[in-house]
């Protein structure tokens, strides 16, 4: 429980770190904070004062009114700076959640691609998002308010002790209680904050996932045993809140007993003292009673809110620990390298590659070739080859770990990530669209990209016609990854962005495997227009959309088994290539 402690104490210490910024702002918070602890307690000793001296006395009715009106203001200031410090301290925290959600989203775009394969969406959107909305209270109502709770505390203890330290003495004997039941409340919530924060992101990762993959599940009639499988989690979820609620009904009804015990031995005290006193000793009493029944009533009300409070700050730090965990994974961050001014119009080098998303598990073994700058290069295989792998390689989604890639005599892993990418265009297999215009998936937000140059791109790939009979046209809003759109407009939109971009080098994974005849051969007429002159990598189940091609590489169970000129190729009798193309040949023909 200790090392807990300490582990909660430095994430803590970190999270303090962001608010350093904002120095003046949360002195601004704290002043009034501190303000408030002094203006609260004040007025049960105003009133206390009035009852002795006015209200009992009868005594000058005219000062009886300035000490009404002076208490009035009390209120009014008090109001005042309740409405001050929570604007503010609001205010505070959501400049210190921009920040950490700006500086979380950054790293992650730091991230490879591998980091993204292995972690569910659903739980990393948990991350960026509920988590942080549940830090954001540990700086607007945690930290503040605990702040301002304590001093108030103090401050009320201390008018107690110097108007009658016996009594104070008699009314505080349920205190110890109470931060007894406060501790075994604390550590009840911290359990309940982790089975929630668990089941949070079960909850998320299983609804993105099922809402991701609607048409799959209602395809394969899945929707009553997903419906179970949601139903169950959602059961999970529901008892993490109802373990923290529980936590919350028993705590709270202990506070106002032990308030309600403090005031009954007021009462008794007030009992004992009367005993054979005069009616005039007696109403000297009175204030005194009142102004100690007003300052329980305080007393008690911070240390509420500081269990409460105290939750709040353990929620948050649970949350924090996960923020913090990807602040400081840098693991899978993306080596930028140094190379700003490098040529990719230059001869591209794969000597002895290996690589394997898992140690050891090889997907390329001694890996090599050359590509001549300019040049179409195709290459072929069955599903697992290793085709996709070198492109991932290429663009750095994935470094490997043996061997050596370059381009020049640049090794790849020296080239800028953002210089490499940028004169890097990549058609997929499963084109990804923004839910965003038809322009702006193209472009990419790029201003330097005009109107005319997305047009020219749509002409050039035969996607001009189809784009005109749209409502809004370019301005078409395609819904959520494209779904307004067939798979065959979505591929010549994917074209159409490489094109714009004028990269040096296209790569070409599977772009025409998803797509309709029509379709297809509106792209490869486009493709044969795109790859001129530049460097060109096409994988391409197809092989008849490659026939084309300079030079086709063939890979087997990641290795290099033949490359060559399409015709050679074909010409070997018992060729890896002649095999793939007879047998598309003959399933091709088949009646």
């Amino acid at each position: 429980m200790a090392e807990k402690a300490k582990i909660n104490l430095k994430i803590f210490t970190r999270l303090i770190q962001f608010a350093k910024p904002y120095k003046k702002l949360f002195f601004l918070v704290l002043f009034g904070i501190i303000l408030l602890s002094f203006v609260g307690p004040t007025r049960p000793l105003m009133i206390k004062h009035m009852v002795d001296e006015y209200i009992l006395q009868q005594q000058d009715g005219s000062r009886l009114l300035i000490w009404t009106l002076l208490i009035l203001g009390t209120l009014v200031l008090e109001a005042g700076l309740q409405f001050m410090t929570a604007y503010f301290s609001n205010f505070f925290a959501q400049h210190i959640i921009k920040d950490i959600r700006m500086k979380i989203f950054r790293h992650m775009l730091s991230f490879k691609v591998q980091y993204f394969d292995s972690r569910p969406v659903g739980s990393l959107v948990t991350r960026v998002v509920s988590d942080l909305e549940a830090i954001t209270e540990v700086f607007s109502s945690g930290l503040i308010d605990i702040a301002g709770d304590v001093l108030s505390l103090l401050v009320i203890l201390t008018m107690m002790f110097v108007t009658d330290w016996q009594l104070s003495l008699l009314v505080l004997i349920p205190v110890p209680l109470l931060l007894i039941a406060t501790r075994i409340f604390a550590r009840a919530m911290r359990k309940s904050f982790q089975l929630e924060r668990e089941q949070v992101n079960k909850l998320n990762s299983f609804v993105q996932e099922r809402v991701t993959g609607m048409s799959l599940v209602q395809l394969f009639n899945r929707q009553e045993k997903e419906y179970e499988a949601f139903e169950e989690i959602n059961k999970g979820h529901r008892t993490a809140h109802i373990k923290a609620v529980w936590a919350n009904s028993i705590f709270f009804p202990v506070v106002e007993l032990f308030s309600s015990l403090s005031i009954a031995f007021i009462l008794v005290w007030g009992a004992l003292k009367v005993e054979g006193k005069t009616p005039e000793q007696i109403q000297q009493m009175f204030g005194q009673i009142i102004g100690f029944t007003l300052w329980i009533n305080l007393l008690f009300r911070p240390i509420r809110q500081l269990a409460d409070k105290f939750n709040i700050l353990q929620r948050g730090t649970v949350r924090a620990e996960r923020i913090i965990e990807i602040l400081d994974h840098t693991e899978d961050v993306q080596s930028q390298g140094e190379g700003l001014n490098v040529s990719l119009s230059e001869d591209i080098h794969f000597k002895e590659v290996y690589f394997a998303y898992k140690e050891k598990d090889w997907v390329l073994k001694n890996v090599s070739f050359d590509i001549q700058a300019g040049k179409t290069i195709a290459f072929v295989g069955a599903t697992g080859a290793g085709k996709s792998t070198i492109v991932n390689l290429l663009t750095r989604f994935y470094d490997y770990q043996e061997g050596e890639i370059s381009i020049g005599t640049t090794a790849l892993k020296n080239i800028d990530t953002k210089h490499l990418r940028k004169k890097i265009a990549i058609v997929l297999q499963d084109v990804f669209l923004f839910s965003d215009s038809i322009y702006n998936n193209v472009t990419l937000q790029d201003e330097s990209i005009s109107r005319e140059k997305v047009i020219e791109a749509a002409k050039l790939v035969g996607a001009h016609d189809f784009i005109m009979q749209l409502p809004q046209q370019y301005d078409f809003h395609i819904g959520e990854r494209g779904n307004a759109l067939s798979v065959g407009q979505r591929q010549l939109i994917s074209f159409m962005r490489a094109y714009v971009f004028n990269p040096e080098i296209l790569i070409l994974d599977e772009a025409t495997s998803s797509v309709d005849n029509e379709s297809e051969a509106l792209i490869q007429s486009a493709t044969e227009k795109i790859t001129k002159g530049r460097t060109s990598l096409v994988i391409a189940h197809r092989l008849s959309t490659i026939q084309n091609a300079d030079e086709i590489i063939v890979l087997e169970k990641g290795e290099v088994v033949e490359m060559g000129n399409p015709e050679l190729l074909l010409q070997k009798e018992d060729g890896f290539y002649r095999r793939l193309y007879e047998k598309q040949y003959l399933e091709k023909n088949q009646p």
